[in-house]
């Protein structure tokens, strides 16, 4: 297994999964490829972008995300292991599933927390998303 790759949601509980991957990642020396989903462009979902303010503000969550990503790279690499991180704006589910396969990913690992019935019905499952269409082996490590 050369590829793995592990979906991140920032501020919740990344440092399981980035754990999880370390441990199968040594056993088989595979990269860790670290993806989050960032929300996608204001254009993208046709609203106007906004005053200065709220795109300065976009900016510094940008550049936090970013560099969080960063950091849990640096934490694979002193693994010795080999890792990436990528933050791409865009729908989660989608973004996931698309870079796995332009990464050759052989194993996707992905949390999973549970949720009320009109949480799941508002906002979907992110998990449940990537489950129902991945065309590679996923790895749901709970949250809760």
């Amino acid at each position: 297994m050369k590829n793995i790759l592990v979906a991140i949601d920032i501020g919740d509980q990344e440092e399981v999964l980035i754990e999880k991957a370390i441990e199968l990642a040594e056993k088989f020396n595979s990269k860790i490829w670290i993806v989050h989903a960032s929300a996608p462009d204001p254009d993208f979902v046709s609203f106007e972008a906004g005053p200065q303010s709220v795109r300065d503000e976009r900016a510094k969550s940008l550049h936090k995300e970013n560099r969080i990503i960063g950091t849990l790279s640096d934490k694979v690499k002193s693994k010795g292991l080999e890792s990436a991180g990528l933050l791409i704006r865009g729908v989660t589910v989608d973004v996931i599933l698309e870079e796995s396969e332009k990464l050759n990913a052989e194993l996707l690992i992905i949390g999973h927390k549970k949720h009320g019935f009109i949480e799941k019905l508002i906002r979907g499952s992110v998990s449940g998303g990537v489950l129902q269409h991945s065309k590679i082996p996923v790895m749901t490590v709970p949250l809760d």
